[in-house]
């Protein structure tokens, strides 16, 4: 992706006002602004996580979900997931599903900058052989809902804040198999 990436803006109630170049948005007051994220699953039924490159502007290193991005302007979330799938891991996505459509969040990285999102939150099957991208990727690793629910629980700051706000909801609403082997 390139500096003249924009997102979407959005007033409290989540309309959109207006747009701004990506690389700018993400300061010390972030202001609302469209994002996604969406977590992928293996025929069974593993979450695929990724380790956030170190040169990432915020929560590098941690663990997260699959990826994020932010629908451009006028982009479809199916268009926006299919091009962060293919630039963030090198693989396409398919049986993407809307399953928290309603997730917001704000969360204050260590060094200061804000996330500040409404961000619909999708899972979709993995189509093809992961080959991900160093500047957004540093690991990554299948694992079960209920590794990582523990994982979760024992070491919360390996991780970024929005999976930890998410990964409750997706279990709660039965969007995730809590037991890899079952189907999702």
């Amino acid at each position: 992706m390139n500096a003249t990436e924009m997102v979407v803006l959005l007033d409290d109630a989540g309309t959109p006002i207006g747009e701004a170049p990506k690389a700018g948005v993400h300061t010390l007051d972030t202001p609302l602004h469209l994002a996604f994220s969406c977590y992928l699953i293996n025929d069974v039924g593993e979450v695929l996580l990724t380790r956030r490159s170190p040169e990432k502007k915020t929560w590098p290193g941690v663990w997260t979900n699959s990826f994020c991005g932010h629908p451009g302007p006028g982009e479809e979330f199916e268009d926006a997931i299919l091009r962060r799938a293919q630039f963030e891991l090198g693989v396409d996505a398919n049986k993407i599903e809307l399953v928290l459509p309603h997730f917001r969040y704000r969360a204050i990285d260590p060094t200061g900058i804000v996330e500040n999102e409404v961000c619909p939150v999708y899972v979709a099957r993995i189509t093809g052989v992961l080959n991900p991208n160093p500047a957004e990727v540093a690991d990554w690793a299948w694992i079960s809902p209920a590794l990582l629910a523990d994982a979760l629980e024992h070491t919360p700051s390996a991780f970024s804040p929005w999976l930890g706000l998410q990964f409750p909801q997706l279990l709660e609403a039965n969007a995730l198999p809590l037991q890899a082997g079952a189907e999702a």
